[in-house]
């Protein structure tokens, strides 16, 4: 061992830190200053522990390049020994991560399987003897795929052009990456990749569609130096909608879309993992969107009735969780494809070992994405898959999903029995279709050779046949182009497995000296600037080709445009993988495999088994036979992947979907409400006219930019008057009764809630309460302070509204209104019980005088609400310990508050806070048992409420936006620095936002999760949030109000 005396010292720190298993079980290693402390440091395994776990392991790649280049003998064993506890660390730190996984996995199952047993159980109760035999395994196994795919079917009515009649709107979203419909920069970052293409063709292909009015692909507004024009321009059509008998187009706004929302930097273009806190705001400016082309559809083909979204289609996880919110402010159905979905992605990453958990999150912001991905389940009626796998492997590993209890809520839906709210989306396959449009088919090899040999001989000087350009561009690379080329098209993703293919060629001479390789990936300058794993695949391409010198064989061109696409497959005689006529080889995972089920055109492989790629390779170049019936095979069922066929299979699963839209019980006069708006608007001009006389140093105050209306608050006699006679044009009476001592209204004046004129709402949202959940003190000087803030300023009080945001039911609010001596009346509209219930005083009220629920509210986010499986679940959950042992009554953490519930609002007491879950604990248990809901701790951690998934408070302003037209832009939310756990939902969005320091002490935040996600939902210095002091006088509050109006949205 002369020479290597480290390795004395590497076995004795594997003995030392336990070795195999025994280092897995140590999970953070004894500092340094510790061992010293002891008495008992070791050079060795502070070796170990500090220096070898400090280093990046991504340089070992690089440690063997200089070990390998070093001659000196003793230099040279220095090096190796340092790589070689590196390698040892690597493989510690992996199996401590591989244990972990297996223990939560394990976890994960007994919870999954505890979760059926307890859905089965309680809906048991509903069947009859002879149905309580079909458990989860009896009706699982009672159906043969036959069976089930006729039973699919057979309920269907098929899409067919009899539905000309329709006049559709769908509404498709996907927020990240450069979007347009021509010149696809595809592949320029992994954001910019197959979804984007896809996006665009299903949006052109479904308003190709008979009964498709108009299609909306919702996008991010981009306005930045970094990239092009087109993606800051507003609007762009990608097609004309459908023409009539004579050739005419039908309706002006038919067609499909382009329509780029605002959101987030406005001058900057970031990555989809740095979107997420401005998700909110995105909803906001697409629902404002959707409102005003519902009201301009509603005039051309809906007979003067708005014409709603018939499906809101999310695309990834980020465009799914927006379309969630979307479609629960307009109580619409929604649709799901996830594309890639985090929780493969995390287990993915996690099994390479060389990242932790908490390095994921931070690098791929993966828990807020999960996140995202399980809300999106919650709200979806449907979810659109690409293969069988992507349902069993992938989507089986969420919470919100599970396929042997999916199976049985179906069978009961089907026999009419209760589900008692349980509810499982319904997951199709429908492979992504393809554009035919420039396929060519060629039948005669012996013109392709022409082509190519008249492309040769070019270059010695003969006048070429006009040929695309990428194929010179190609063939430059090529000694021999007459060779049967291997094509593989992909952006430059370390998940693509390029480099594997390129191995397999170059390792395997019989397949060099038989064919071509020809590599498009993506477009690119300067590898050097590309982001680090694209550019990390593109050096490690370029040093393979060097290595196995593959020079003359290998193609690889710098760029392709995307109309160039279909010439390139031409080239090669192939599609991806049968429009053009060649044979596949393709993974044995995902995708290909349903494709080669439906085309028999090719052979599947492992994409990791390097052998096993060269060898079907080399099989379907050198046997003509079988290449020839994989060819025919293709071109057979190839139309079974054409877009017209995907779209009417996704018309008809959309169909099945249960249609709702917004309904309204109560009726809204819309000629009245014109009318008014019409004098309001004539009487604010007279407003504005007059200020210009007024103003004599020109500045004129803007009624909707500024609330800088001093000069008639001065107390000058001349300018007052004239605001008081032009104000007095307003002919609105004041619909407030007067509130008897008690807080009942005395008189109903109004018919309607006076939102209906409001330009403004100011949202008080503050969550001050004590240890036992009653509102402090100083919250009521603040909410009088406010009230006295709003009503300073003439004009501004008289467009302005007022809303109290409560976790209080009704009954509480009322009591703490009237012991402050505030009447409620005060108030346009009272949002309580955490967004459970609206209230609009003064308006609805009850024969007795009481104050009643909007019932247009009520009906709205009844959707899904399964009361009585919430309330029998969520105390069988807080009374049952970690190892399932049920506690009794008198030691549960929890009991009912019936003065706090209501039929949408299901409360309980909070006796003892250490032993309660938190949200998402309660929230992952109860979507395994099939529950959606939104549950919350609030008013200090002593009382747990829940309410039903489209209920919130921040959805609630959405629901005043879409049913009373007051845009949330226009709203300010007042809130403390902390808050109930709905509180982050409060701040992010396009309204504006005043947080008042020092005044909620203590919020309910550290009962919301366990991983802090707040700064991926809350955007960071956004100029929609003002902040001021919690002792703040009415008129420091009207100058802030002042202040943040004059904001618009982005950083």
């Amino acid at each position: 061992m002369a020479g290597n005396e480290w390795i004395n010292g590497y076995l004795e720190a594997i003995l030392d830190s336990g070795g195999g298993a025994g280092a897995i079980e140590e999970h953070k290693p004894a500092s340094s200053m510790n061992l010293r402390e002891t008495g008992d440091f070791n050079p060795t395994k502070y070796f170990v522990e500090e220096v070898v776990t400090g280093v990046d392991e991504t340089d070992l790649h690089r440690t063997w390049i200089k070990v390998v280049a070093t001659r000196n003998t003793r230099e040279r064993s220095s090096r190796l020994e340092n790589m070689c506890w590196r390698i040892w660390h690597l493989t510690r730190k992996k199996k401590q991560l591989e244990w972990e996984e297996l223990q939560r996995l394990a976890t994960r199952r007994w919870e999954r399987e505890l979760g059926r047993r307890d859905a089965t159980e309680d809906m048991s109760e509903d069947l009859s003897e002879g149905e309580k035999g079909d458990g989860l395994g009896e009706l699982v196994q009672s159906e043969t795929p036959r069976k089930r795919f006729q039973r699919n079917l057979s309920n269907l009515e098929v899409w067919s052009d009899d539905k000309k009649e329709k006049k559709l709107y769908i509404v498709l979203v996907s927020l990240h990456g450069l979007v347009r419909g021509d010149n696809m920069e595809l592949g320029r970052d992994s954001d910019t990749g197959g979804q984007v293409k896809y996006v665009v063709e299903l949006a052109r292909a479904l308003a190709r569609m008979p009964g498709v009015y108009r299609v909306d692909l919702f996008t991010r507004q981009i306005s930045s130096a970094e990239v092009d024009w087109s993606y800051g321009e507003p609007t762009e059509m990608l097609t004309a909608g459908p023409e009539d008998d004579g050739g005419n187009e039908v309706g002006e706004s038919s067609g499909a879309y382009i329509v780029r929302i605002p959101f987030g930097p406005r001058d900057k273009y970031i990555r989809k993992e740095l979107l997420w806190p401005y998700i909110q705001e995105f909803v906001d400016g697409a629902l404002s969107h959707i409102l005003n082309m519902s009201k301009a559809l509603g005039e051309q083909i809906g007979g003067g009735q708005p014409v709603w979204p018939y499906v809101i289609h999310g695309h990834y996880a980020d465009a799914g969780d927006s379309a969630a919110l979307l479609s629960g402010a307009l109580n619409v159905p929604m649709v799901l494809t996830g594309h890639s979905l985090g929780r493969n992605k995390l287990e993915q990453l996690l099994k390479q070992g060389r990242q932790s958990k908490e390095d994921i999150n931070s690098t791929y912001k993966i828990m807020r994405r999960i996140e995202g991905e399980e809300l999106s389940l919650d709200a979806a009626e449907l979810v659109i898959t690409s293969t069988r796998q992507e349902i069993d492997e992938q989507w089986g590993l969420y919470d919100g999903f599970d396929v042997k209890l999916e199976r049985v809520l179906r069978a009961r839906a089907r026999r009419g029995v209760n589900c008692h709210g349980r509810y499982m989306p319904r997951m199709v396959v429908i492979p992504p279709g393809m554009d035919f449009s420039s396929v060519v088919v060629q039948e005669e090899a012996p013109e392709v050779d022409g082509e190519l040999a008249t492309l040769i001989s070019s270059v010695d000087g003969s006048s070429p046949k006009a040929i695309p350009a990428i194929w010179s561009e190609v063939m430059r690379f090529l000694t021999n182009p007459h060779k049967p080329m291997i094509l593989a098209l992909s952006r430059p993703d370390p998940k693509k497995n390029i480099t594997t293919l390129l191995k397999a060629f170059g390792e395997c001479r019989p397949l060099r000296e038989l064919a071509n390789l020809t590599l498009i990936m993506g477009n690119r300058d300067d590898i050097d600037e590309m982001t680090g794993g694209n550019a990390s695949v593109l050096t490690t391409v370029l040093k393979m080709i060097d290595k196995y010198d593959l020079y003359g064989l290998v193609a690889y061109p710098k760029h392709h445009k995307q109309a160039d696409v279909p010439e390139i497959y031409r080239l090669a005689a192939k599609t991806k993988a049968a429009a053009h006529g060649l044979p596949m080889v393709a993974t044995k995972n995902g995708g290909p495999v349903d494709i080669h089920r439906a085309l028999n055109n090719g052979l599947l492989v492992d994409p990791h088994d390097q052998q096993a790629i060269a060898d079907a390779l080399l099989k379907l170049v050198s046997e003509k036979n079988l290449w020839s019936d994989c060819r025919n095979n293709g071109w057979k069922n190839i139309h079974l992947f054409s877009w017209p066929e995907h779209c009417r299979t996704y018309l008809t699963r959309v169909a099945a979907c249960r249609m709702r839209h917004p309904q309204w019980q109560t009726d809204t006069p819309e000629d009245e409400v014109a009318a008014e708006e019409s004098s309001l608007n004539d009487s604010l001009m007279d407003v504005q006219d007059m200020s210009l006389r007024l103003s004599i140093d020109g500045d004129k105050p803007s009624l909707n930019g500024s609330l800088d209306y001093s000069a008639a608050a001065t107390g000058d006699p001349t300018v007052s008057d004239q605001v008081q006679r032009v104000l007095n044009k307003i002919k609105k009476p004041d619909p407030r009764p007067v509130v008897s001592e008690s807080g009942k209204p005395e008189a109903v004046v109004s018919k309607h809630p006076m939102l209906r004129r409001r330009r403004r709402l100011i949202v008080i949202a503050l969550d001050c309460y004590d240890s036992n959940g009653v509102p402090e003190k100083k919250m009521i000087k603040i909410v009088q302070d406010i009230i006295k803030a709003v009503r300073s300023d003439l004009l501004f009080a008289k467009v302005a509204g007022l809303a109290l945001s409560t976790a209080m039911s009704l009954t509480e609010t009322t009591e703490f209104l009237t012991s402050s001596k505030i009447q409620v009346n005060d108030f346009d509209a009272l949002i309580c019980s955490s967004g459970g219930e609206v209230y609009y005083p003064g308006t609805y009220t009850e024969e007795d005088g009481k104050l009643a629920r909007d019932p247009d509210y009520a009906a709205h986010i009844d959707y899904r609400w399964g009361c009585d499986g919430l309330t029998k679940t969520i105390w069988k959950l807080m009374n049952t310990t970690e190892g399932g042992k049920k506690s009794d009554k008198s030691s549960s953490p929890i009991e009912e508050d019936k003065k706090s519930s209501n039929a949408h609002c299901i409360a309980y007491l909070v006796k003892d806070r250490s032993k309660v879950k938190r949200v998402d604990d309660l929230r992952q248990r109860l979507r395994m048992r099939g529950l959606r809901c939104h549950l919350m701790y609030c008013r200090n951690s002593t009382r747990l409420q829940i309410i039903p998934l489209l209920a919130s408070r921040a959805q609630a302003l959405r629901y005043l936006f879409v049913r009373w037209r007051l845009n949330v832009a226009d709203m300010f939310v007042i809130l403390g620095e902390n808050g109930d756990t709905d509180y982050e939902e409060m701040i992010s969005g396009a309204h504006k936002t005043v947080i008042l320091k020092d005044v909620v002490t203590k919020g309910s935040d550290d009962l919301l999760r366990t991983t802090d996600l707040r700064d991926d939902i809350v955007p960071k210095d956004s100029p929609l949030i003002a902040y001021l002091s919690g002792n703040a006088t009415a008129s420091d509050i009207a100058d802030v109000l002042k202040q943040v109006s004059k904001s618009s949205g982005g950083v």
